[in-house]
């Protein structure tokens, strides 16, 4: 080609868009965007679907309803049942004490299950495993969310749930019991959270909160963080008790009304009990 002839044109192309761009999207420099993915998606359902606050179910994935500790499976799923029953007479613009789980068998299975027997919405937060924890059929389809980071998925239980139902399980359930219990002692969250045991047989046996006192690794004040119940009788008239106190005191909030942390110079405000 001599220096005077123009070069064949080439046909255009543009580069990928870097949110279309799936090799840099999954790469170690873009591990940022992938967190705030799973803020802002599931904000943005939970806004879709106007839900205010939510009761949340934690418990054993292994348990089910003809294991040895089946009986715990039913009687989740009969709670559940009836949380979301009372919360329908909450008739606001905004979906209050909403079930929510984090998706899986189990225990998990059973919440999400008693909520939809109910005929009402729930949550299921699931966690991608090598094992055993595939979302479960009864979650209201707009509300299932699947998440890659441990943190995230913790995020959204601890930050919008106004109470906490534990059931038997194993290390799971004892990590995300462990961390809501140490944001409530801590007062970490501006607002406050009813906490359930649900079995107190299991849990005595299973965690001497006596010797943790009785050592002074715990203070005496730190037992009143939660309640003992072993029916879904007992425990739903504990939740009503503690929730009905704390809805007639808050005013109408965004959805979801997600509790902001607080700063160690910052003084609670009523409107965030």
């Amino acid at each position: 080609m001599s220096e005077n002839e123009i070069p064949p044109a080439h046909p255009q192309t543009r580069p990928l868009l870097a949110y279309k761009n799936e090799p840099f999207l999954n790469s170690p420099d873009a591990r940022s965007l992938r967190i705030m993915s799973e803020y802002l998606e599931p904000l943005s359902h939970l806004r879709r679907q106007r839900i205010r606050d939510t009761v949340v179910f934690f418990g054993s994935a292994r348990i089910q309803e003809d294991s040895p500790l089946g009986k715990y499976y039913t009687e989740a799923r009969i709670l559940a049942s009836m949380v979301t029953t009372w919360a329908k007479t909450f008739r606001e613009r905004t979906y209050r004490f909403v079930v929510c789980s984090g998706g899986g068998p189990g225990i998990m299975e059973a919440a999400n299950r008693g909520a939809s027997d109910a005929k009402g919405k729930n949550i299921g937060l699931n966690i991608g495993l090598p094992f055993e924890q595939f979302p479960n059929p009864y979650i209201t389809r707009e509300l299932s969310f699947e998440f890659h980071y441990f943190f995230m998925r913790k995020f959204w239980f601890a930050y919008m749930a106004k109470a906490l139902v534990v059931f038997p399980g194993g290390f799971g359930t004892m990590d995300e019991l462990f961390e809501i219990l140490t944001l409530a002692q801590t007062k970490k969250l501006a607002k406050k959270m009813t906490i359930i045991l649900y079995g107190s047989q299991f849990w005595k046996e299973v965690i001497n909160f006596e010797a943790l006192v009785k050592y002074g690794t715990i203070s005496a004040d730190d037992m009143n963080l939660f309640h003992f119940a072993d029916t879904p009788e007992s425990a739903l008239e504990i939740l009503q008790r503690t929730l009905t106190e704390q809805a007639a005191a808050e005013p109408e909030a965004e959805v979801p009304a997600i509790s902001h942390s607080v700063k160690p110079d910052e003084p609670v405000r009523k409107s965030d009990l």
